[in-house]
């Protein structure tokens, strides 16, 4: 997922940057939005499936090998890319249904939802509320269940009698929460500060975050 994600916007980028040509087509923006929300949110989903993993094995580690059967580690990933890839087929055909200016600039190097939708010639009202419902319902969703898992994560860590098995329990996790940190936040903090301010340097820049770091 996230060699597939890194590789939908970083190419093009290289590309633009070696060759000192920031264009790009109508079909391959569209093409670039609609990969980029696709892996984008599978990656969301998979960081909730991955807190989920840790939450059993650290708190429930007897019964880990019989809750993280092959069979629920399969749908998991599958539902999460069933929902990631109707997302981005949704917004897509929204973006589609808008009129462009035959001269746009995005002031963004990548196709991003926000930025597409915000240079329309058309009323975007819809678009926006799509938007930011899918934000809090695909985000905040799969935040709440990272928040729940590690709170139930620490809870079980701080009832661990030695400093050596609390360490060894949290090191598992370090990984994931700093992934978590880097992607999730700023991925989320992109789209709902949108909502309130229109900063493109700003926008880019955290969006670098996630797409590249």
């Amino acid at each position: 997922a996230d060699i597939c994600f890194t590789s939908t916007t970083i190419p093009k980028m290289l590309v633009n940057i070696q060759m000192q040509s920031k264009a790009i087509g109508y079909t391959g923006c569209i093409t670039q939005m609609c990969f980029l929300l696709l892996f984008a949110g599978l990656d969301d989903f998979l960081l909730a499936v991955m807190a989920y993993d840790r939450f059993v094995a650290i708190c429930r580690p007897l019964h880990y090998t019989i809750v993280m059967n092959p069979q629920l580690c399969m749908w998991m990933v599958l539902v999460s890319f069933v929902i990631s890839a109707l997302h981005a087929l949704l917004q897509g055909l929204m973006v589609l249904h808008l009129s462009f200016c035959t001269d746009l600039e995005i002031p963004h190097f990548i196709c991003e939802l926000n930025q597409v939708v915000h240079r329309a010639c058309s009323d975007t009202f819809l678009n926006d509320v799509v938007i930011y419902f899918a934000a809090v319902l695909l985000a905040i969703g799969p935040l709440a269940g990272i928040l729940y898992s590690y709170s139930k994560i620490v809870s079980t860590i701080r009832a661990i009698s030695s400093d050596e098995g609390r360490l060894k329990a949290f090191s598992t996790c370090g990984s994931h929460l700093s992934v978590v940190s880097l992607f999730y936040c700023t991925c989320l903090g992109v789209y709902l500060s949108s909502a309130t301010a229109h900063n493109s340097h700003s926008t880019a820049a955290a969006s670098v975050m996630y797409t590249v770091v």
